[in-house]
């Protein structure tokens, strides 16, 4: 028999200490860990949604153009890029033009011509002189860079491929104004300057070191002729700022800023041009090939010149036809070039 109350109930039961219900306090955590946790969700959602429509907005806005040719022979293993800097004016203000010292637009061509071969045998950027004397199809021989004048950028890709023996698989192009607008919209490009140049035609005026040029000095940078190397300076100047370019456009520091990626990328959408086949994300790419050569792990180079004669009365670049055939004949196949075969 239980002992009863005064009013014939049974006592209460006391509970052990140690299987008592958590305090209300404690029992609301979880709720509030979850209520957190579902708002991280959210956030990261809404985050990932706004990414891929900047995305989307970027991939339908690219300017493109019919730029490979549908009937290409060319073949070769890995993936080609023809990276062109044209010397047009489009989107330039007659003012912009006296400032930047471009000139008038007297005929659109090539300044720059590079080729980026990755693959498994990793990055390789190869300048080619845009006075390289070369076979162009229905026009004999010419100035590698008067092909894009004839017929545009297919020509140009053709011209390329006949005398190379790649298949060039993704084209980009930008002028003169999108090229500082891309500068510009990253902060500027730290470069060291190894000695100071002067060039009133390409309105630049730089001191040796290293410091940060602006969209208007890294064009007339990659412009000037006026160092003693004169075209083949200017071709490793434009590979080595290209390359620092592109680095510090893919790197965490600008991707993950809004006011650096969204500006950059308004910029790359309104300065490159590329193939109707070709969309945002093989300029992702692009753009971690290049950053790779710039930080080592590929090569950098220019076609091998065996003599700069004179044709027609121009100065012409006749290219060093066995050293040449071993380097791009190594890209062809995926293979890394033989230092034999690289160019100055």
């Amino acid at each position: 028999m239980l002992p009863t109350t005064p009013a014939g109930d049974r006592p209460p039961v006391r509970l052990d200490p140690a299987r008592r219900p958590p305090p209300p306090a404690a029992a609301a955590r979880p709720k509030r860990r979850g209520r957190w946790r579902r708002r991280i969700l959210a956030v990261v959602a809404v985050l990932l949604l706004l990414l891929i429509g900047f995305g989307v907005y970027l991939d339908v806005n690219l300017q493109r153009t019919d730029a490979l040719p549908a009937d290409g022979a060319a073949t070769s293993e890995g993936t080609n890029w023809l990276i062109v800097g044209s010397d047009s004016r489009a989107g330039l203000t007659s003012e912009q033009e006296q400032e930047l010292a471009t000139g008038g637009d007297v005929g659109q061509r090539t300044d720059t011509i590079m080729l980026l071969h990755d693959g498994a045998s990793g990055p390789v950027l190869v300048s080619i002189p845009r006075d390289s004397y070369v076979p162009i199809a229905g026009h004999g021989s010419a100035k590698i860079n008067a092909s894009y004048s004839f017929g545009g950028a297919q020509l140009l890709v053709q011209t390329v491929e006949a005398a190379t023996g790649l298949h060039i698989d993704h084209y980009a192009e930008i002028g003169f104004g999108g090229f500082v607008g891309a500068v510009d919209a990253v902060g500027g490009v730290d470069m060291c300057i190894p000695e100071a140049i002067k060039d009133p035609k390409a309105g630049l005026d730089i001191k040796a070191g290293c410091q940060e040029l602006d969209g208007g000095t890294a064009l007339g940078y990659v412009r000037t002729r006026a160092t003693p190397g004169s075209d083949f300076d200017r071709v490793a100047r434009q590979r080595a700022f290209l390359s620092a370019l592109i680095s510090k456009a893919t790197s965490p520091a600008t991707l993950v800023n809004p006011f650096r990626v969204v500006p950059l990328g308004s910029a790359v959408t309104g300065a490159i041009t590329v193939d109707d086949s070709d969309h945002i994300w093989n300029l992702a790419s692009l753009g971690f090939a290049m950053r790779g050569v710039s930080g080592g792990s590929g090569v950098a180079t220019t076609v091998p010149v065996g003599s700069t004669p004179t044709i027609g009365g121009e100065s012409v670049v006749r290219w060093d036809k066995t050293r040449a055939q071993a380097l791009f004949g190594a890209l062809a196949k995926d293979q890394t070039p033989p230092k034999s075969a690289l160019g100055p």
